[in-house]
This record gives structure tokens, sequence and C-alpha cells, in this order.
């Protein structure tokens, strides 16, 4: 059977304490919601966000990074609450899933068996050793009979350690039929989705729980849920591109976006750092480099290297405090403490400590383009824009301000002046 899915984002997050929208806080490089998107992706053809607290910031997000997204506003003023949330919210296949937009660990393998049953009402049910916090799921022989959020239990029903995990799978008449009738009759003020529960029980429906891992339905509340959710998800993609065959030293130290992807032989040592789309292939990331948004194939970088957005570096060398941004590097060897930015260098090419791509005059970028065999003597500054053709030496110490020929020599020193017995002239008391 098809399924519809609407994902709740229509929160204040207050108890993040940021301006930035709850959902939009990141894990492992995306909004948190983003990963309850892709779950949904997984599943469904019809997925509808639900919206309220900056609601339009959050749906340009959206717009940018996925297509075929529905959004609907909730009407938070007069309809509080998850209930209030799924007023009016339209669905078009027969069934309906109810995910919320903090839960950034949910995978696509657990929301199938909320999915994949004969029930009227799938609801996550979580069980406890301390439930404080949560609303209790009341069971009896493997049906759920009740559910009552925390701040209107009974001191008997605080005992209970099933609690609800926040996720629901329903026939989409029932939501038809049921949403319209809730009411805001409890301590909050709210209407509570959760009622619907005890509507279909009364009218003698099947309401089954499906008992989920408690890591996978983590919903993300403050910053501190947020560092636990990212360990959690640093874990999994770690353990992911291991057991694909990425070796990684002391991973505990290392930080992998989810974007990222690895293949053929792949090293990562301690403190190494990789961000956005990145793509690394046969290449050996060395101590506590970091890699943005970058392709390596063949290479090594670090230790201690950066390489920012754009980059794409084949065959190359790239050591110590070196930084390449925005380059085309193909067999290249930049030893140590180096700056190539908005470059293309070919093969063969050897550049120098302390070498600089002077590609900014304050107003626009420039580039630099290197050919083969090409070596750049320490300390030279390359002021783009700048072609430096194939076969070419630039001497140490040289500020390259021109275009250099094929087979070349650029030079530029100041004369060297000695001056005998100076030191003993200057101290002299």
């Amino acid at each position: 059977m098809a399924v519809s899915v609407v994902i709740l984002a229509a929160g204040q997050g207050t108890r993040m304490k940021s301006k930035i929208p709850k959902v939009l806080h990141e894990i492992s490089g995306k909004p948190m919601l983003f990963h309850a998107i892709e779950a949904a992706l997984r599943l469904s053809d019809d997925i509808t966000v639900v919206l309220y607290h900056e609601a339009e910031m959050i749906k340009q997000r959206i717009i940018k990074n996925y297509e075929n997204i529905n959004f609907h506003i909730q009407d938070a003023i007069n309809f509080p609450g998850t209930g209030g949330a799924m007023m009016n919210v339209k669905t078009k296949h027969d069934k309906t899933l109810i995910l919320n937009g903090d839960m950034p660990l949910v995978t696509n393998e657990a929301l199938h068996k909320l999915t994949d049953n004969d029930a009227d009402i799938t609801m996550s049910v979580i069980m406890l050793d301390n439930p404080s916090g949560y609303g209790r799921v009341m069971i009896e022989n493997t049906e759920v009979k009740h559910i009552v959020e925390q701040k209107d239990c009974s001191p008997e029903q605080l005992e209970c350690k099933s609690v609800n995990a926040g996720v629901y799978c329903v026939k989409s008449d029932l939501l038809s039929r049921y949403i319209p009738k809730l009411n805001n009759s409890n301590a909050q003020k709210e209407y509570y989705l959760t009622d619907i529960i005890e509507m279909a029980v009364k009218d003698g429906l099947h309401v089954k729980p499906i008992f989920v891992d408690e890591e996978e339905f983590k919903g993300v509340n403050s910053k501190l849920d947020l560092s636990h959710a990212e360990d959690i998800m640093q874990d999994r993609i770690k353990t992911r591109w291991m057991t694909e065959g990425v070796i990684m030293r002391l991973p505990k130290t290392i930080y992998i976006d989810s974007r990222a992807s690895f293949e053929g032989e792949c090293i990562l040592e301690n403190g190494v750092t990789i961000i956005g789309d990145t793509k690394i292939v046969n290449s050996h990331i060395k101590a506590h480099s970091v890699v943005e948004e970058s392709t390596l194939i063949d290479s090594d970088i670090g230790p201690m290297a950066r390489i920012r957005p754009q980059s794409m570096i084949t065959d190359t060398h790239i050591g110590n405090f070196v930084e390449v941004k925005k380059s085309l590097l193909n067999g290249v060897k930049a030893g140590h403490l180096s700056y190539l930015g908005d470059s293309k260098i070919d093969s063969g090419s050897n550049i120098g400590a302390g070498v600089i791509t002077c590609n900014y005059d304050g107003k626009k970028k420039y580039k630099t383009v290197i050919g083969k065999n090409v070596f750049v003597g320490s300390d030279s500054q390359l002021v783009a824009p700048v072609v430096i053709e194939d076969d070419v030496m630039i001497a140490a110490g040289t500020t390259v301000t021109h275009d250099v020929g094929k087979g070349a020599l650029a030079v530029s020193r100041v004369p060297m002046k000695i001056v005998a017995n100076f030191f003993y002239k200057f101290f002299r008391k």
C-alpha cells in the first residue's frame, strides 16, 4: 500500500536558544530536517512538510535542495500542538506516515516497520527505564489502549515505562475523520495528535504498537541533544565507510560530512575533517588536515593542510601548511607553506616553500595558470592574472607580474649589499 508522509516542522524550538530555526540546525553537514526528508523520500512520492515558525526561511532552504515537496502552514494561533499541525493537511495515498522534523537519526528500515502492516494505526513505542518527559503508552494484549501526555498523567500512569516515540502511520481516511474532532481540553490547551488513538480505540479499530530503538527516534530539542545526535550520526558514517574499506586512524577524532564519499584505498589519519560533497579516491589524508567540497584522486594531503572548496586534485602531493582553494592540480608537488588559490597547475610542476598566488586585488579574484614541468622557487609571489608556460624556472624570491614564456627563467631580486664590519659599529659602546 502506497504511503504519504507528513513531516511536522512547525515548532519554535525555544530550548535551542538560537535565532536559527531548530530544524535547520545541522547534523553532519545537513539540517536535521533534511535527514528526515531523505528518509521520507525513500518511502514515498507524496511528502508534505508542516511549517509555522520561520516558515518562509525553512521553505526556501527545502526548495533549494529538493523537488516536489508539498508545504502546509499551520494555524498555530488557533490550533497549536501536534494535532493542530495536521488540521487541513491533505495527502494522496491510503496511508499517512506522520514524522517529526527534529528526528535526524530515523532510518528507512525503522520507518518500514511502521508502514508494512495492516493495522488501522501503528505508533512507535520505546521502553525506557526513565520515561520522564515522554507521553505514556498504555498497552493491553498487544494493543494500544490509551496515550497520556506527561503533564496529564496520574501518579500511577507516570510509572509506565512504555513511551510514545512520536511517529505514527495512520490510514488516511481515519485522519480525515478524527482530526476535525480534536479539542484542546488539556493542561496545555493544545490539540494533541495522540487523541486520535483514543478515538480509534473507542471505535474498535486496530491500534498496533511498534517497539523501536530509542537511538533512531531520538528527538533533538537542545544543543546538548544536537551534540549527542552528531556523535551517533558520525559513528554511523564512519562505520559505513570503514566497512567499505576506508582506513581510519583514531576514528573518534575524525569528522566526516554525510555528503562525502570514498572510493578505492583511502586512509584518514587522526584529526582529519572532511566537509561537504567531497569525493576522495585512492588518497591519503594525513593528520589534522581539512578537505572542503573538493575531489581528491590518487593524492596525499598534509599533515595540517587545508583544501578549500571547488578544488580538483589528482596525482598530487600537498604537504604540511599548504592551502589550496578553487584550483585544478594535476601531478603537482607542493611540499609546504604555500597558498594556491584560483590556480591551474599541470603535471611535473614543483611549488617551493612560501609560494603564494596573489589572486585578489581587493575587488576581484584572478587566475594563475602554470604549465608542465615548472619549478617555482621558494618565497615567490605570482601576481594574477598570470600565465607561466611549460618548462619554466622561477628563481627563489621572485615576484612574477607578467606572463612567462616556455623554457624561460624569471628572476626579480633587489641587488644584495654587504657592509663590512657593520655589526661592530652598530653595537660599539
